[in-house]
């Protein structure tokens, strides 16, 4: 039997991708030849600030935005020969929603079934059963205006699923929602990738990349500056960091610890040892046993693993938070 993995289908193939915007005064590049391949099953996140290109490589993929350049493979077709046949196998949920404010939350999704030539029957079916997933019972027949914004987005996923896509686009799906609107998003975005639904979400929330996605890219500035699961991309910026605080020579500890082999860096930093490893789990009893071993009296140790930020500020320089909060 071989050990081979089977190969991953790719739902979303981009070589070069360029969307130049033109004015008379300016010449923008907000998208400057990208290449992404998203795989089927996966949330993929598209991490960046506000500004960096995100929500113009998705608007270009879900066929709202002509290319510029460049060419890319939308769930099975090509994406400037068959655009038509791409829309009908993707979900599209914007960052405003769509819903008509003034007919009820029923009566949006039976419509918009019917736009996708669903018949009449089918169609009240389907809304139904989307109600029922997305919890939407208690509102569904109440005009979308007096939603709640958890409501309103739930409501904007269900429009964006009501004719079954394989692949759903989501730009900043919880975008102004409270936390606990936000953790119920979570949970419907990780329900659709357990039944077999491509997600491909805009996010500028780190937490939210972290926790929902399976791979990540970071956009700035129109390109791609890094690019892999969340752990992967973390793990390539300085390894886990390993704080240890000891009662005797903290010098000593230091030349003792930065030859050792599972050590990437070692500095002394407030009287504590700064020791960053690749996996801090396997390397404190390591580092407990040398420091035993020279009579090195041990007083504190705390493991901490770099985030998404910090693979954000290696990456490009600044931290993402900083950007958005400017």
């Amino acid at each position: 039997m071989s050990d081979e993995l089977p190969p991953r289908q790719t739902v979303i193939s981009v070589r070069q991708l360029r969307r130049v915007f033109k004015s008379r005064q300016s010449t923008v590049e907000a998208v400057a030849g990208i290449d992404l391949e998203v795989y089927a099953g996966e949330i993929f996140g598209f991490l960046g600030p506000n500004g960096a290109g995100k929500t113009t490589t998705l608007r270009m993929l879900a066929t709202l935005l002509p290319l510029t350049s460049g060419d890319a493979t939308v769930a099975g077709q090509d994406l400037r020969r068959h655009p038509g046949e791409v829309r009908r196998r993707i979900g599209y949920v914007g960052q405003r929603g769509g819903a008509d404010p003034e007919i009820t939350g029923r009566s949006e999704l039976i419509f918009e079934a019917r736009l996708y030539g669903i018949s009449s029957a089918e169609a009240r079916l389907r809304a139904a059963e989307l109600i029922e997933t997305l919890e939407l019972e208690s509102c569904a027949d109440r005009k979308v205006s007096t939603y709640s914004g958890g409501q309103k987005r739930r409501l904007d996923v269900g429009v964006g699923l009501v004719h079954r896509p394989q692949l759903l686009f989501l730009d900043e799906p919880t975008t102004g929602l409270d936390p606990q609107s936000r953790a119920r998003m979570w949970d419907e975005v990780r329900q659709l990738r357990d039944e077999g639904t491509t997600v491909f979400l805009t996010t500028h929330y780190l937490e939210e990349a972290d926790a929902l996605c399976n791979r990540v890219a970071i956009i700035d500035h129109g390109k791609i500056v890094a690019e892999g699961t969340p752990d992967e991309l973390k793990r390539a910026v300085a390894g886990d960091l390993v704080t240890v605080g000891v009662s005797g020579d903290v010098e000593a500890a230091l030349r003792l610890l930065q030859p050792q082999p599972f050590v990437r860096e070692a500095s002394i930093a407030g009287g504590e040892l700064r020791v960053y490893v690749d996996r801090g789990e396997t390397a404190i009893p390591a580092i407990l046993r040398l420091l035993d071993k020279a009579g090195l009296g041990l007083t504190t140790v705390a493991l901490s693993r770099p985030s998404l930020d910090d693979v954000f500020l290696r990456s490009t320089g600044r931290s993402l938070r900083e950007s958005d909060a400017a």
